[in-house]
């Protein structure tokens, strides 16, 4: 790779998920990531506790925050009782049979499959997945001064056959070669989670359609004869389609700021359980802003085409 015309440094990257053995004798999954012990290429860039030069000593890895207290609260304190307290530097634990000290505590975003992020150098990680072969998984590459992302990665496929991505994680504005695009279509291609949420919003979108619609012309039914008195008062279709025009974009309005709401505060609970975060990007609220205001458009047409077949006189006939 460093001999690819245009590479200013290469750096391996190991990532894995192995089993990690804590004192009481119970065991965590973790993903193991392994970084050049030179560069550090691909280090946490936070660090609350430690030193990342402290990787450089035997046996020593970093945890980030949420794997402390994960794996803090399955140990044993020095009383023999559950030990409540996160993980600090100075505590071990044990992967592949081979003792992890930490030496420093990190903050990292959480991952997709929740689990704690343990960081090593890139040796020390083959040592703890002995059996594993081509334990390499990505190796970071910075371009020359000069050379775009873009045509490095053109020519390191050329070079050496290996696919190459940029490191640009706009989820919106994805380039050709973002990792996050590719990413993507990996999942929607090799697993079933991008369609199993696809089918849940769908089915949620139906479901809100029906019950509002059908909520909305229950209410037209129940004040079916207010409305026929105000047209045998003389007020036109274009008046009464207002009013229902109102009534149904304010219970959509309402509707969308509690759901919206209701959102936000079901996020923030789950970050502050620990739990994997989403994120509630501005062009999903504007598209499902839009998509509340179509749904109540089409509950109040239905209103209309009812209320316009009623018979103003039907009122005074009891």
């Amino acid at each position: 790779m460093r001999s690819v015309d245009g590479v200013a440094w290469a750096a391996p990257l190991h990532t894995s998920f192995v089993q990690a053995r804590m004192q009481d004798g119970n065991f965590k999954l973790i993903t193991l990531v392994g970084i050049d012990a030179d560069t550090f290429a691909g280090a946490p860039a936070i660090l609350t506790q430690g030193r990342i030069e402290d990787l450089r000593l035997p046996d020593t890895v970093i945890v980030d925050e949420w794997g402390a207290a994960l794996m803090g609260r399955m140990t044993v304190g020095p009383d023999g009782k559950p030990r409540s307290m996160p993980l600090k530097v100075g505590d071990t634990f044990e992967v592949n049979d081979i003792q992890a000290r930490i030496v420093g505590i990190c903050k990292v975003r959480r991952a997709f499959t929740g689990g704690p992020f343990v960081y090593t150098t890139y040796d020390r990680a083959k040592g703890y997945t002995l059996g594993a072969r081509r334990t390499l998984s990505f190796m970071l590459v910075e371009p020359q001064k000069g050379v775009t992302p873009a045509e490095l990665c053109d020519r390191i496929e050329r070079g050496t056959g290996l696919k190459a991505w940029t490191s640009d994680t706009v989820i919106w504005v994805w380039g050709e070669r973002s990792l996050a695009r590719n990413t993507f279509w990996w999942f929607w291609t090799n697993t079933g989670i991008p369609f199993s949420f696809g089918t849940a919003v769908l089915l949620g979108l139906f479901v809100g359609i029906a019950i509002s619609g059908q909520t909305f012309y229950s209410f037209v039914l129940e004040n079916l004869k207010y409305f026929a008195a105000i047209k045998a008062m003389g007020a036109g279709m274009g008046v009464i389609a207002r009013m229902l025009f109102v009534q149904a974009f304010t219970a959509g309005l309402i509707g969308f700021g509690l759901g919206a709401g209701m959102a936000q505060g079901i996020g923030r609970a789950m970050i502050e359980k620990g739990m994997p975060p989403f994120v509630m990007y501005p062009q999903i609220l504007w598209a499902t802003f839009v998509l509340v205001l179509g749904i109540s458009f089409v509950s109040a047409i239905i209103g209309i085409i009812k209320v316009s077949r009623v018979d103003a006189a039907s009122v005074f006939r009891g």
